[in-house]
């Protein structure tokens, strides 16, 4: 049974599909094969990019940046997006490479939910 708001992802096609509702069963792609939960990960072992987002109070809510050392933002790899959750509010900002890694989203509370999505190493959260 899936959870609400879980992420998957094709190995094939590299499609990440967002789930919003619970149901039963796995999540499978077209074709009929199961897609892949992504877990969220929040430590960064090993890896020279820097992943967790790092969120900062503005004068008009909140900023949410990649990691602590910029990311790179090259079509190979980049963050595709950063999300917000607050309570039942869920904001998702979406990136293109050569694009900073950061998003400012009109949440005035800096205790939310951060998560961010690299298209070589998958989901990163700032909490669990």
């Amino acid at each position: 049974m899936t959870k609400v708001l879980e992420f998957y992802k094709c190995d094939d096609c590299r499609t990440v599909v967002m789930v919003t509702h619970s149901g039963e069963g796995p999540v499978m792609s077209p074709k009929g094969k199961p897609l892949r939960l992504l877990e969220e990960k929040t430590e960064e072992a090993g890896l020279t990019e820097k992943h967790v987002p790092v969120i900062e109070k503005t004068a008009n809510g909140i900023r949410v940046k990649v990691g602590s050392v910029t990311h790179p933002m090259e079509k190979e790899h980049y963050i595709q997006w950063i999300s917000v959750k607050k309570d039942r509010n869920l904001y998702i900002h979406a990136l293109r490479p050569g694009e900073a890694p950061e998003a400012e989203f009109p949440v005035n509370d800096t205790n939310v939910k951060a998560m961010i999505y690299c298209n070589k190493h998958d989901i990163w959260t700032n909490k669990k």
